[in-house]
């Protein structure tokens, strides 16, 4: 186990219990020994479910299944291994997914059409799903509502801490519980979701309303993040409402009553997302990066993304490099609308160019110090328009390449 991310949150938040969710976690061996590597969850009769997933071209099994449950707007059961991502393994994938799920439906008294399988790990190879069938009997047994922890821990890769983030909201004068889980450090480009995620409210709310929110939040929070460029095979974010809060149902996500809800349930994505950067592989230093005056927020954030993926960006802020250049590269390279003679960067809040050119008189000493800190800020004004968009990113260090350099050995 890699040393924990000295960007890690100082303590695991305690979830509380939300009505209508237990969790379950345990060994069943299918990579790792001495830790969980499956979790189960169990979800209230009538729990409504949203999700936004992967578009990899070579996109899961675990994946593509999902897909049709959520459709279905209902989900009883998830089933999450660790350690083998059942991706790129053709119908031996879809085959285990299926025994996966029929034998967790018999387990839990559900139908297959309600239970939501997903994995994470090596892509590639076979999954052992014989380990999970033969385990779900014993995680039913372990069902308990204050699990979080546990399930935090089951669903990691090469993550150094568990993430979790817990809110609560009033829906018509009925307070709400949001608790939300996610792994993820690296392969993590996301292109609508983050690697695993799976978040819980005991709220009433339809699916058509829930898929509108989640959406909606992905694309501000788990859809803004960068570690490394690369999308996983496997990226899965769900949302499910038991309606145990007893709140009257609530059907259009437009609809006034959701407005609190919405504010926090995008505020614990964004909570989550942030901590899959922290995680980031090697990751040193947390890199906030806004663009503004872009010609739209959709060219704001290419050319956010753009500069939060290059290279040469981050391993400048990695040897603690006030290398202001390598961020003009990545504005013009970004394909987006900029006007090279108003462009302005700041750089831990101090005005390193302007117009186009470094400010008279500049001195890097304090854009040096800020460098040196574990949050590093990066403003740039793109001077065409009214766009913005802010992304989150991390160094790139010697760290990530030993990491992947030998994951599989």
């Amino acid at each position: 186990m890699t040393a924990v991310s000295p960007l890690a949150p100082a303590t695991l938040p305690a979830l509380p219990v939300v009505a209508g969710v237990r969790l379950a976690a345990l060994n069943c061996g299918i990579r790792y020994k001495g830790r969980p590597d499956l979790m189960v969850a169990e979800l209230a009769p009538g729990t409504t479910v949203a999700g936004v997933f992967t578009r990899s071209l070579t996109a899961s099994a675990p994946v593509l299944w999902c897909r049709k449950v959520v459709a279905g707007g209902r989900g009883r059961v998830v089933v999450c291994n660790s350690g083998n991502a059942n991706a790129f393994t053709g119908s031996v994938g879809e085959a285990a997914v299926r025994r996966t799920v029929d034998r967790a439906a018999t387990v839990m008294g559900c139908t297959p059409e309600e239970v939501l399988v997903a994995s994470t790990g090596t892509i590639g190879q076979p999954l052992p799903d014989h380990k999970i069938t033969e385990n779900l009997a014993a995680a039913a047994a372990r069902l308990d509502a204050g699990a979080w922890a546990d399930a935090a821990r089951a669903i990691m890769t090469t993550d150094t801490f568990p993430k979790a983030a817990t809110r609560t909201a009033v829906i018509d004068g009925v307070t709400v519980t949001i608790n939300g889980i996610a792994k993820g450090s690296g392969m993590i480009a996301p292109d609508m979701a983050t690697m695993l995620s799976f978040v819980f409210t005991d709220a009433a709310i339809g699916p058509r309303a829930l898929q509108a929110l989640l959406a909606k939040g992905a694309e501000t929070s788990f859809n803004s993040i960068t570690v490394d460029s690369d999308t996983s095979t496997s990226d899965s974010l769900l949302l499910f409402a038991t309606g145990a809060a007893g709140n009257a149902p609530i059907e259009d996500a437009g609809d006034p009553r959701l407005r609190d809800f919405r504010r926090k349930l995008d505020t614990l994505l964004l909570e989550l997302a942030h901590q899959v950067v922290r995680d980031g592989e090697g990751a040193s230093k947390f890199v906030t990066i806004t663009v503004t005056g872009a010609a739209s927020r959709r060219a704001a954030k290419r050319i956010g993304m753009a500069i939060a993926n290059s290279p040469l960006v981050k391993t400048a802020i990695a040897g603690e490099d006030a290398n202001w250049g390598r961020i003009v590269m990545a504005v013009g390279k970004a394909g987006e609308r900029a006007e090279r003679d108003r462009l302005g960067i700041r750089i831990g809040g101090v005005q390193v160019a302007a117009g186009g050119e470094v400010v008279p008189g500049y001195d890097e000493a304090p854009v040096t110090a800020h460098m040196k800190g574990q949050d590093i800020l990066v403003e740039v004004d793109v001077g065409v328009g009214r766009g913005r968009a802010t992304v989150w990113t991390c160094d790139l260090t010697h760290g990530y390449i030993d990491i992947n350099g030998s994951y599989r050995t």
